[in-house]
């Protein structure tokens, strides 16, 4: 499929990566490989694969070997890679929202792994979505220590998020309508508390279900990661 022209991708990757660090993973949170391909390499992938060609990424300062990375790997992409160090999620996406024109955006978080296949489909569903809406990606696989809980209807709409249970979990994939991008929130600290404030204002959310999305923050994540896709060699993912 073909992403219609507007719906330019974000990936957010400004994470510190500490807890893999100590898990004996030695580059930054971005590079982490998984089945030998570095993390941001598998979401732009995945982002490639569903028919994004413009994009905007954000990392930290101790990461921007990823910059180079990214523009070498993937020479033909229009691909901004943003070096800058936040205080948090959110502050990572505002960030690259900026950035990404107007009208809807799809933005996912570099250490939400999930197979290519599995992840077009996700945009293929959402887009069908009504354009004034957002979608989250959901996934029942509560591979997350600290997982977004959602509560999802028979129609999939959704009617809650946060608390300490529901059907799924947020699964770090979004595709955002023009106007939670225009959307001007009070203070907050994460990118997850903006998505409760939204909702609260009426926006309305949709959840589209990938069964398997493991959150990468530790040595075990991208163990079953690995498991997940099949294989523990290179994953040949651009036909290079």
């Amino acid at each position: 499929m073909r992403i219609p022209t507007g719906c330019p991708g974000g990936i957010i990757a400004a994470g510190d990566g500490s807890r893999l660090r100590a898990a004996g993973f030695a580059m930054p949170k971005p590079l982490v490989p998984v089945a030998g391909v570095p993390l941001i390499e598998w979401v732009i992938g995945n982002f490639l694969a569903a028919g994004i060609t413009s994009l905007v990424a954000i990392v930290n300062e101790q990461a921007r070997e990823c910059r180079d990375l990214v523009h070498a790997r993937f020479p033909d992409l229009d691909a901004e890679v943003i070096v800058k160090t936040t205080p948090s999620s959110l502050e990572s996406f505002f960030e690259i929202n900026r950035r990404l024109g107007g009208g809807r955006a799809l933005v996912s978080t570099v250490d939400a792994w999930c197979r290519t296949d599995d992840f077009v489909r996700f945009v293929e569903a959402a887009l069908r979505r009504p354009p004034d809406a957002s979608v989250l990606a959901v996934t029942p696989l509560v591979a997350d220590e600290s997982p977004l809980w959602v509560d999802v209807d028979a129609a999939s709409r959704v009617r809650a998020l946060g608390g300490t249970a529901g059907t799924h979990v947020t699964a770090g994939m979004y595709l955002f309508s023009a106007r939670a991008r225009a959307a001007t929130p009070p203070p907050l600290g994460r990118l997850r508390e903006f998505l409760a404030w939204l909702h609260r204002q009426g926006e309305p959310f949709y959840a589209e279900t990938i069964e398997n999305v493991v959150d990468v923050d530790h040595g075990s994540d991208v163990a079953l990661a690995e498991a997940l896709a099949g294989s523990g060699r290179r994953v040949n993912l651009h036909g290079r």
